[in-house]
């Protein structure tokens, strides 16, 4: 289902998502069925973020063993590997059962919500589990928190503490990574010749094989991987015009366009537009959209966006153990919500 409005020049069909900005989470309640991911997670806060950023989810349901369920309503989209996706009239879920244990919400998408939030909660013997590119000891899980806020390609760490068994490993700070720049889940288009090493191969040594718009595409998600020293582009065959939202991709510096190029998928709404410049302007106006596709035929503008936010491959319970989040966007009132002024004083509680 799809709601399109009709205008003069051009007609918009919005995926259903609820208009009004609702930050509450709703503690023993659930959303059941609807589902279009299960992903982890180690509170409903960083569950609802996940929520907003996914280009489906409409509301979701955290349920306290680390699971979150972002759930959506039904639409058609081709391509798609979601199953069950489901009908409500209203665009609200169609089921709301109490159910300890659970908590549940909406997406804040409609809030225009920062696209990079500050996690600043740390979790007592849990594991993010996997995801590790560096190691190191540390005094305490603050100085590694510290350790991961100050190198760029961590995004969170689990520190192993004084009582950890066994005893080697006591101390010791895993710096993790997850993906800050959008990566697209499906590439179609023609062969690009970039100016790197064209008609070039680097057999072996492989960290991870991904999916990537052009050559260059490839060399910005090389640069933000902290394991990756080079990398090798394999092109594709179609014929699609792509644009990228210029906010996300100004590594991009000569290329703001990439001919022949279809990103299927992660698609939050469509329009119809006259042109690819009047669809990257919608784009760049949009605070959801990172990138688009027009496809000049039928005049449509894809606007899209991917999580960025830390993904956790796994979320265990492990005693003696601390996890968190680089506080690289962390702000005062967020680090310390107790502030106190006192004449020419400053006093901060944490």
């Amino acid at each position: 289902m799809c709601v399109c409005n009709i205008q003069v020049n051009e007609s918009v069909c919005l995926f259903p998502f609820p208009q009004v900005c609702d930050h509450q989470r709703q503690e023993n309640l659930d959303f059941p069925g609807s589902d279009v991911a299960v992903l982890f997670s180690p509170d409903a806060e960083h569950c609802q973020y996940l929520c907003t950023q996914h280009p489906a989810c409409l509301f979701f349901s955290f349920i306290r063993y680390n699971i979150c369920l972002l759930d959506h309503l039904p639409l058609s989209l081709p391509g798609t590997s979601t199953a069950f996706l489901k009908s409500t009239p209203s665009g609200q879920p169609t089921v709301q059962v109490t159910k300890q244990g659970i908590t549940s919400g909406f997406s804040l998408r409609s809030c225009h919500p920062d696209p990079k939030p500050c996690l600043s909660q740390v979790y007592q013997h849990v594991d993010f589990y996997g995801a590790d590119y560096r190691q190191l000891f540390t005094a305490d899980y603050e100085e590694c928190q510290r350790a991961c806020t100050h190198d760029p390609a961590c995004q969170f760490f689990t520190f192993l503490t004084d009582d950890f068994t066994p005893e080697k490993y006591r101390y010791k700070c895993h710096l993790k990574f997850s993906w800050p720049v959008p990566r697209t889940p499906e590439v179609g288009g023609r062969d690009c010749e970039g100016k790197l090493f064209p008609k070039t191969n680097l057999p072996g040594h492989d960290i991870e094989s991904l999916l990537a718009a052009s050559p260059e595409h490839c060399q910005t998600l090389c640069s933000a991987h902290p394991q990756c020293s080079y990398f090798s582009y394999v092109g594709y065959t179609y014929h699609i015009p792509n644009l990228f939202h210029p906010n996300y991709w100004n590594h991009l510096t000569n290329m703001t366009t990439l001919e022949g190029i279809n990103l299927p998928g992660s698609d939050l709404r469509f329009l119809l537009v006259n042109n690819a410049k009047a669809c990257q302007k919608t784009c760049t106006e949009d605070p959801n959209c990172q990138f688009y596709t027009y496809t000049i035929a039928d005049r449509r503008c894809y606007l899209k966006r991917v999580i960025t936010m830390p993904l956790l491959p796994k979320v265990t319970k492990l005693a003696n153990a601390v996890s968190g989040f680089s506080l690289r966007n962390a702000t005062i009132s967020t680090l310390y919500p107790t502030i106190i002024r006192q004449s020419n004083k400053l006093i901060i509680h944490r």
